[in-house]
């Protein structure tokens, strides 16, 4: 019986290191590689012609790199495109490739399906199937970046597609650590945005793990609201998640703020008391906000807030000091906006009984 090959994809520079020492290779030939798969975007061991044909037979023999396929593709009116992924399994994941006048964003994902069941959220709606390995996630940056070759290359990645990051802290941390290598992405931290819905015993083991860009999905200013809406409050309150974000911070010696999301949900959580609420919480943690009109998606009754109503959302934070932006909609001619990103999984389990999400959330 043939041995599976190892597929290379998602190895960071140290676990190639190990690899090329296993098979008697110094340690420089992680580096080769690594410039080969992510700089030039070639997965076919014999046409990197710095390897001798001998370690071009014997890598082609052992190993593979092998990203996620493109199912689909479709583009919005703006160029926002979204592709749909398809996994080994044969689920389906979503990313989004939004272009912009300085820069270009890949929102990708970190896992099928989600296990937070967010309220305004497709994928949550969907149910939880499992996480993403370090190779699929990554995957979705080289795609973005060589499997359509036509666009400028990725200058910014934000983990806000499907799935919550710190459920899978260890294979995020691990296609970051690729996102920012000289030999790899070389992107700056940052360039780089991690957004949680506030799993907070990973927050406060982050500090010491990375400083890329943080966000809270945020969405609500009491518990009683943000147990309804974000129902992983219940677990981590409001209270716990800010004095993680203070404590994160705190161990950050660049990092000056983080990054508040918070949905705006008409008659749900939009009005000016509410951003009453918002300003209360706030109050003494460095951070800038990012009002987001609600994405409808099919199943779901919410309804996006009226525009006089988000304008004076706004006009109150920031007459309280915050400084605040309302994210202009991209991609939701095609369901890729904010809070559309659905997939198709294969053995996803949805429901407040889902074993899959308890016991995943359970095991912090």
């Amino acid at each position: 019986m043939q041995k599976e090959k190892i597929n290379l994809l998602g190895f960071t520079h140290e676990r190639l290191v190990e690899f090329f020492n296993s098979i008697d290779q110094p340690r420089f030939r992680a580096s080769q590689l690594l410039k080969w798969i992510h700089q030039r975007g070639v997965i076919d061991f014999m046409l990197m012609t710095d390897f001798s044909l001998e370690l071009r037979n014997k890598l082609s023999a052992i190993a593979e790199v092998k990203p996620p396929s493109v199912e689909e593709c479709h583009v919005s009116p703006e160029g926002t495109k979204k592709y749909l992924i398809k996994l080994e399994s044969g689920s389906m994941i979503e990313m989004v490739k939004i272009p912009e006048k300085k820069r270009m964003t890949l929102c990708i994902s970190s896992q099928a399906g989600c296990a937070l069941q967010c309220t305004f959220c497709a994928t949550g709606a969907q149910g939880f199937e499992r996480n993403l390995s370090d190779a699929e996630i990554i995957g979705q940056l080289w795609l973005a970046n060589f499997y359509d070759s036509s666009s400028p290359l990725i200058s910014n990645v934000v983990f806000m597609g499907m799935g919550e990051p710190l459920l899978n802290v260890e294979n995020v941390l691990s296609s970051i650590s690729l996102m920012l290598h000289q030999n790899a992405y070389g992107l700056s931290k940052r360039r780089i945005t991690l957004s949680t819905s506030g799993i907070v015993p990973e927050i406060n083991k982050l500090a010491e793990r990375t400083d890329v860009s943080l966000a809270i999905s945020l969405h609500a200013a009491n518990n009683i609201l943000r147990d309804e809406i974000v129902p992983i409050n219940k677990k981590y309150p409001l209270n716990d998640l800010l004095d993680a974000c203070k404590q994160y911070l705190k161990n950050q010696s660049k990092r000056k703020t983080i990054t508040i999301e918070y949905i705006l949900i008409d008659g749900i959580n939009d009005s000016i008391e509410h951003a009453k609420d918002l300003v209360k919480i706030l109050k003494g943690l460095p951070c800038k906000i990012n009002l987001i009109p609600f994405n409808p998606f099919e199943g779901c009754d919410y309804m996006r807030s009226k525009e006089d109503t988000i304008k004076d959302f706004k006009n109150f934070l920031v007459k309280k000091g915050f400084i605040t932006t309302l994210r202009i909609t991209r991609g939701d001619a095609i369901d890729g906006a904010c809070g559309q990103l659905v997939g198709n999984l294969k053995k996803s389990v949805k429901g407040k009984n889902n074993k899959n999400s308890i016991n995943l959330i359970n095991t912090l």
